[in-house]
């Protein structure tokens, strides 16, 4: 039976912290993989997992800079890694390492992202947000499918956000082979996160691996590197002098939903649904006056539109771990 959408309720809330909502559970013995887990809410998902006793594993486009902040983090015991997402070969390589140890997989959470980048295209001409977003974690999640099997009930997060809102998958232009717009690249790449959540739960669920979308919400971190300050003032993010909207998160904060979604108890025997401020959402009231950044969009949770993606996907990039031969 699906989960339903709608909240359970967790008893957290926006203002939680991912350390907060992993107080009295023990990761002793679990293994995890974050990726872009050093910097951002990242890290900080990082060293909430790490601090409930979990093995991590960070694989990073910069595994350098990886290290030097994990190791400024106090977190020098987390395993660095090299993985670039919008280079299959790279996701290729790094699987393959991996899966050589005979490790399995507890949680794997697929936080690396880009966001509102200046057009540029990766593999076989595919537009870089939707590359990077979700078809290197699509590939990613697929080829390490036997460790997340081998843990006998591991979770998959997919990190996805309220730019779902601003665009559902363009079957029709995917790869914006014209009229680019970063906003509606990302917003695209946002809805297929979430997508992927959705049919990876469908598939997963039967071998015990459960999947969940989140929204770790506003947060002022990295991500923003691509946009100019004056339009993150012109947003109302912040204002003239810098200071941070006050509905924005901090890392602490930001990490918190898919560390809960990666962990909770109460989520046992559920999945394919998508998660914002440490719970279940609740589907966009349409019309309401913070529906555009509250709840998921019914196209980012439609099951008949999740199984095309994830078609779509494998058709692209050749891989899929439950092709039938």
């Amino acid at each position: 039976m699906s989960t339903q959408q709608h909240k359970i309720p967790s008893g957290f809330g926006a203002r939680s912290t991912a350390k907060e909502v992993l107080a009295g559970i023990d990761l002793d013995g679990k293994l995890a993989i974050v990726t872009g887990g050093y910097s951002g809410l990242g890290i900080e998902t990082v060293a909430a997992l790490a601090g409930a006793g979990a093995y991590v594993i960070v694989p990073a486009r910069r595994p350098e800079a990886a290290r030097e902040a994990l190791d400024a983090h106090g977190l020098a015991d987390v395993e660095v890694e090299e993985l670039d997402l919008s280079q299959l070969a790279s996701v290729q390589a790094f699987a393959e390492r991996f899966l050589a140890t005979e490790r399995s997989i507890d949680i794997l959470i697929n936080n690396a992202a880009i966001m509102a980048s200046p057009e540029a295209r990766v593999g076989d001409g595919w537009e870089s947000q939707f590359a990077t977003n979700h078809l290197g974690h699509f590939v990613l999640t697929n080829l390490l499918w036997p460790a997340l099997v081998a843990s006998g009930g591991a979770r998959v997060v997919a990190l996805s956000s309220t730019g779902h809102k601003l665009s559902g998958i363009r079957f029709d232009d995917p790869q914006f082979t014209s009229g680019y717009d970063k906003w509606l690249a990302y917003g695209q790449a946002k809805t297929a996160d979430s997508l992927f959540a959705v049919q990876l739960d469908v598939l997963g669920a039967p071998f015990g691996v459960r999947a969940f979308a989140a929204h770790p919400g506003g947060i002022m971190t990295e991500l923003q590197r691509h946009l100019p300050r004056e339009e993150m003032i012109a947003a109302g993010w912040m204002s003239e002098d810098g200071t941070v909207n006050e509905r924005f998160k901090s890392p602490e904060q930001g990490a918190a939903t898919s560390t809960w979604a990666a962990t909770s108890p109460l989520l046992a025997g559920m999945g394919g649904v998508y998660c914002e401020d440490c719970d279940i959402a609740e589907p966009t009231v349409v019309g309401s006056p913070d529906a555009r950044v509250v709840g998921v969009d019914a196209h980012a949770i439609d099951p008949d539109v999740a199984a095309r993606l994830w078609a779509y996907s494998a058709e692209l990039t050749g891989v899929d771990a439950f092709r039938v031969e």
